[in-house]
């Protein structure tokens, strides 16, 4: 069986990846007034407990015109 000491190369740069994803999401998400589909509190609240695919859907999804 693996053991997580084998796996800490791949798992930190992933959490990295995902970590930052999510800040940078929340920050635009909080800054911004308009959305294309729901509203504030719906995209945070998908953006913090869909780790990858939350951030991924607001960026594709989410974010009105500027």
């Amino acid at each position: 069986m693996i053991e997580l000491r084998q796996l800490l190369p791949l798992l930190v740069p992933l959490l990295l990846i995902q970590l930052s994803l999510a800040i940078v999401a929340v920050v635009k998400i909080v800054k911004q007034t308009e959305f294309r589909y729901l509203n504030k509190a719906s995209w945070l609240v998908i953006v913090l407990l869909l780790q990858f695919i939350g951030p991924a859907c607001y960026f594709v999804f989410g974010r009105g015109e500027e």
